[in-house]
């Protein structure tokens, strides 16, 4: 794909770092520009309908918004190089997708906004210099940040469930230290989308941000190194003395991993549950029309749902875009055949995971104009 795109993403956010780290892996030209640009209030918003990052500009003009739409341009384009063969290994990539992009909300927002004598100068300087210097500049970063502290409280962090989210991430990080101490990628020798979705909360949250980076690097140096492999354009792993170059053999999914997901589900499946009963009720009682936005600002309000974690209550945003990519996830593994889905039931079992292939809301979501809409 000759020419340069475009790619408007901020450095500290959660969702730029998953397409950046695609392109960059593909080695895909492109310039990075912040939304304060002028060009993109002019040229790209009327496009992409919502002000939302990543928004990404292809050399012929095309505006695409939203890191799952970016990907998904380029693996429709290309022959998928990041979707496995195996119909267990291509379970696994979309759910890790779905789990990055939505399910770890709670420790990203948690560890960002949570330890503001840390975090406070570094995350103010990145929000103040997203946007042009002019003398609302000031006032217009503290909206945000404080718009975003609220997100935290709303995706279920409070000083009740605190102690909980910490112990559970610090599960889910010793498992996948334990992970990459094996192997580079999650499944292999070379990322998949479900490195991708992962990384989404793991690089800008989680692994920049003062306090969770150094708590990253202190106690999972192997999850600290593949995120730094993840914004490098090579394969970058020099300390496997074995490195093979594919996906692992023979639709392998290593224990290692399985447990990475055993623990990842206590918090993911429980939520799932209750945010697909609360929105389902809602849908009964709201009916929205055929092709109105299901998801983002321009989407009708719909509420919180709360689910148990460990003995503590949570009560957490209950939000579609969940699963509109939890669609992906269902409609693959509607389309295997009888042996295949044997193993993948067998698999997701064994992760604790099963529940997420019949949580499903009573109207699809679908892609149009550049907006998630029911259909």
């Amino acid at each position: 794909m000759a020419g340069t795109h475009r790619l408007y993403a901020i450095t500290h956010s959660l969702y730029s770092g998953r397409a950046r780290s695609y392109l960059i892996k593909h080695q895909i030209p492109f310039r990075e520009l912040s939304t304060g640009h002028e060009s993109f209030k002019a040229e790209v918003l009327p496009k992409g309908k919502l002000a939302t990052i990543p928004t990404l500009v292809t050399p012929e003009g095309e505006v695409i918004r939203d890191g799952a739409a970016i990907i998904e341009h380029f693996e429709a384009a290309s022959g998928r190089p990041c979707r496995p063969a195996g119909p267990r290994q291509q379970i696994i990539s979309a759910l890790f997708d779905v789990i990055g992009t939505d399910g770890l909300l709670r420790p990203a927002m948690h560890y960002r906004w949570n330890f503001p004598e840390d975090n406070l100068e570094f995350i103010r300087y990145h929000f103040l210099h997203s946007q042009r210097d002019t003398p609302e500049r000031e006032e217009k970063t503290e909206a945000m940040m404080n718009r975003m502290r609220h997100a935290g409280m709303i995706f279920g962090v409070t000083e009740q469930s605190r102690e909980v989210v910490e112990s559970l991430y610090l599960e889910y990080l010793d498992a996948l230290d334990a992970h990459f101490e094996l192997y580079p990628y999650l499944l292999g020798w070379r990322p998949c989308v479900g490195d991708f979705g992962l990384l989404a909360p793991m690089y800008a949250h989680l692994g920049r941000d003062p306090h969770p980076a150094r708590l990253m690097q202190q106690r999972a140096t192997r999850v600290y190194r593949w995120v730094e492999r993840m914004n490098r354009a090579d394969q970058d792993v020099p300390e496997y003395f074995n490195a093979g170059t594919d996906f692992l053999a023979d639709d392998d999914v290593p224990d290692t991993l399985v447990a990475v997901l055993r623990v990842l589900a206590e918090d993911f499946v429980p939520e799932t549950l209750a945010a697909a009963e609360f929105i389902n009720t809602w849908l009964a009682e709201n009916q929205p029309e055929a092709g109105s936005v299901a998801v983002g600002r321009l989407a009708q309000a719909m509420g919180t749902a709360q689910f148990n974690l460990r003995g503590e209550a949570i009560t957490a945003l209950a939000q579609p875009h969940r699963f509109y990519l939890l669609q992906r996830v269902q409609d693959t593994y509607s389309a295997l055949s009888g042996d295949d889905k044997a193993d993948v039931d067998s698999l997701l079992a064994g992760c604790g995971m099963t529940p997420v292939l019949s949580a499903t809301l009573n109207r699809r979501i679908v892609r149009a104009d550049n907006l998630e809409v029911w259909e």
